[in-house]
């Protein structure tokens, strides 16, 4: 069954991730501690026949060795390779989760679309449904372990009411060397068919729109038999499971508490007595090695991660429940398309029928909600300010044809000064300079305090008669 722990993580708040680190089900723990106690395991050896039972000599070859295999490792470009391989498994992961087939948007339509209240009429919107069901059956049954384990053989698929023995023998007649799931699509298309003949679909565009539905229902089934067989190439988790593998191999040897090299503490300078404590610190002789630990987990765990999402059909705590989406799928598409058909409630005026602007009532719980203001645009509330002085000048200035006082606008009023001419201006006194016609149009301020507008006229080039302004 899939762990999900959306619930906990509903609110951002103190410890919110910390609480799920005590979870055994479906976490890291589970999937890594046999690799984890395997490798603390190897690493106590090591360090056992390292510290007890070589010789002097050998001690200091296995030094020189574990320092060989210590500058190894970090040449293993790890990060790079394994967060690639993880992000394309996650990728894939859920792109196979959206091609899941559901049957939703196909039976909205034969409800709508196939008619007939008789028995007849039931009966072909039913059987419609359970094709497209029994398809979907036939392709997870083919991809997913629970699926199989739940129909090992097709008279199981029969027992559970998605096939008739006659369709059973129709089904197995078919000689074919491939996965067979489209069968039951091409079933639908030919009963669709007999509908439109029958009249119990009325006209052929909703022909073609319940044919429509279904091919999208039919490419998801062909999808998920395609991520089936075409896999990530092995090329690809062998180079990493390989870079991990190696990684930690050389870590078992290079991460030991080995003596120092000879003739370090010659070529060492001289200490002052104050940091003669914190050298000898440097080299601490420890039995656990918890930074590597931790590396191992945190590398090994990444691997696993992708090991567990990269087939999630399987039987893995985070896999896919196909099983519980089958039984879904028929629930609700049969109730559609029988239940429900034409069984509709009075249609009655709502609550806010006379309401210019209906509000739905909040709870105490969410009043505050209700006091927030809308959002409009990140824009909506900006005024360009100006001087009231400056706008009298300025529409005394339009009224005598006299150039334009200098104005500014609030940004470029902090870099250019307080008298540099707004670029607008400057740019229509201009083309009165080059003899344009003039268009008068109606120029509006608002003062920066929020009081009323001064309205004024300039005069710029009309688009009929007026002459391009180069820069």
């Amino acid at each position: 069954m899939t762990v999900s722990y959306t619930l906990k993580v509903a609110e951002a708040r103190f410890g919110a991730f910390s609480g799920l680190l005590l979870r055994w089900r479906g976490s890291i723990y589970k999937l890594l501690y046999k690799e984890f106690l395997l490798f603390c395991a190897l690493y106590a050896v090591l360090s056992i026949t390292y510290r007890l039972l070589l010789t002097q000599e050998q001690k200091h070859i296995y030094a020189q060795v574990a320092r060989y295999c210590n500058r190894s490792a970090d040449l293993i470009p790890l990060s790079f390779v394994l967060g690639f391989y993880v992000s394309l498994v996650v990728n894939r992961w859920w792109s196979q989760y959206t091609s899941i087939p559901l049957p939703d948007q196909l039976m909205c339509v034969i409800s709508a679309s196939v008619h007939g209240v008789d028995q007849s009429g039931r009966l072909l919107r039913r059987t419609l449904i359970r094709y497209a069901n029994l398809a979907s059956v036939l392709v997870l049954r083919s991809v997913s372990t629970r699926v199989l384990k739940r129909f090992p053989t097709m008279e199981h698929v029969v027992d559970a009411g998605f096939m008739s023995q006659e369709e059973r023998k129709k089904f197995e007649s078919l000689k074919s060397d491939f996965n067979k799931y489209w069968v039951p699509c091409v079933w639908f298309t030919n009963l669709a068919a007999q509908a439109r003949r029958d009249g119990r679909i009325r006209d052929d565009i909703t022909l073609c729109l319940i044919l429509e539905e279904l091919n999208r229902y039919r490419a998801k089934c062909s999808m998920l038999s395609h991520y089936d067989w075409i896999s990530i190439p092995l090329v690809y988790t062998q180079v990493v499971t390989i870079a991990v593998y190696s990684f930690f191999g050389l870590s078992l040897v290079g991460r030991q508490f080995v003596e120092p090299e000879a003739g370090a503490a010659k070529l060492q300078a001289p200490l002052e007595p104050g940091k003669e404590a914190s050298a000898a610190l440097g080299d601490l002789d420890m039995f656990v090695p918890l930074t590597t630990l931790l590396q191992f987990f945190f590398y090994a765990g990444w691997l696993k991660v992708a090991e567990q999402l990269i087939n999630p059909f399987g039987e893995d705590d985070d896999d896919f429940e196909t099983n519980q989406l089958i039984d879904r799928n028929l629930q609700v598409s049969l109730l559609s398309v029988d239940d429900m058909y034409q069984n509709l409630p009075p249609a009655e005026k709502d609550q806010y029928w006379d309401e210019a602007q209906p509000q739905p009532p909040y709870t105490v719980a969410t009043a505050a909600e209700s006091l927030r203001p809308s959002f409009v645009g990140s824009t909506f509330n900006l005024r360009m300010s100006c001087d009231p002085e400056q706008h009298l000048q300025m529409e005394a200035s339009l009224k005598s044809d006299l150039p334009a006082p200098a104005m500014q606008t609030p940004l470029l009023g902090r870099f250019l000064g307080a008298g540099a001419p707004s670029p607008a201006i400057s740019l229509r006194n201009l083309g009165r300079a080059r003899g344009t016609p003039r268009t008068p149009h109606l120029l509006r301020f608002r003062t920066e305090s929020g009081g009323e507008e001064a309205a004024g006229r300039i005069d710029e080039a009309s688009e009929s008669g007026g002459e391009s302004l180069e820069p």
